[in-house]
């Protein structure tokens, strides 16, 4: 395990920055502090060119303008964060079976997410976007160990599946496949359901009830969303919410990847195939099923 620490000299870049014009202030966050680290910069840019999003528009008006009241959050979390690696690396070893060298990238970046996996060297790696993880106020020791375990579950659903020769899918029957098998994966890591991603501000304090209410209703939701080509971000994005509530669809998968592993052990559920007829297949049982009782 290695800990990549962006953290001290965004400290350095800020300390001058922070009474720029945010213009100037996301001019230098590139050409100043992440040009050191020019794969983590590459890998930003690239989150929302794949979207064809404007990443400079972006970071102007919604990202910088709130870092300076977000900076006690991020030292925070930084914190804990260094002190929380190291346990959940370890816990998931041990209770996922995950062997693999693993990174964690601390950075403070332009939105792209509280934590994403994907590689660093080519090494599997976990990304902490501080700003992110400030912004949704999770920053105690328990809720970054709740979204350590998530993304390193990821990491581990990514690794079973190449070691069986298989590529990662795309498209919304995907993305609720992936982040249920990944919120699983961390409720099975720290051995209790955490839902880290229901701890943090801005979040309806009856989020988990209101979820498992709502569960047939979710599932219809998302398969009337695919079937009419609708955005699904409601379900996931941090940014987006659903009926007043943000990220319904790690509950919504979740329940998938439950349901999944009465027949099955995590590291089959990985590596299924067919994803888009399994997942609809069984989100229609759940539809019909939990609207009936």
């Amino acid at each position: 395990m290695t800990i990549v620490d962006t953290y001290p000299a965004f400290r350095e870049f800020w300390a001058e920055a922070q009474h720029w014009p945010a213009s100037e202030q996301v001019e230098g966050w590139a050409s100043a502090y992440m040009a050191q680290w020019p794969e983590l910069l590459e890998k930003q840019i690239a989150c929302y060119a794949e979207d064809d999003v404007d990443w400079q528009q972006i970071a102007r008006e919604r990202v910088f303008p709130a870092l300076g009241e977000r900076l006690p959050a991020m030292e925070l979390a930084h914190r804990n964060l260094l002190g929380v690696c190291a346990p959940a690396y370890a816990a998931a070893r041990e209770r996922l079976g995950f062997e693999s060298d693993v990174i964690f990238v601390l950075y403070v970046g332009v939105g792209c997410g509280a934590g994403w996996a994907s590689t660093y060297g080519q090494t599997p790696a976990v990304f902490l976007g501080l700003e992110n993880i400030a912004e949704e106020g999770w920053t105690s020791p328990g809720v970054l160990s709740g979204l350590l375990a998530h993304e390193i579950g990821h990491l581990a659903h990514f690794h079973w599946r190449a070691r069986r020769g298989l590529t990662n899918g795309a498209g919304p029957w995907w993305d609720l496949y992936e982040e249920g098998f990944a919120q699983r994966c961390e409720h099975v890591t720290l051995g209790a359901e955490t839902w880290h991603m229901a701890r943090g501000s801005g979040y309806a304090a009856d989020w988990l009830d209101w979820c498992r209410e709502n569960l047939s209703w979710l599932a219809a939701e998302y398969l009337r969303r695919v079937d009419a080509g609708e955005d699904i971000r409601p379900f996931f994005g941090s940014w987006f919410e659903i009926q007043g509530r943000k990220q319904c669809g790690y509950f919504l998968g979740h329940e998938l990847a439950k349901r999944l592993e009465a027949g099955m052990g995590l590291q089959e559920i990985a590596v299924l195939e067919d994803i888009d007829g399994r997942v609809r297949l069984l989100l229609e049982k759940i539809a019909q099923a939990v609207s009936k009782g």
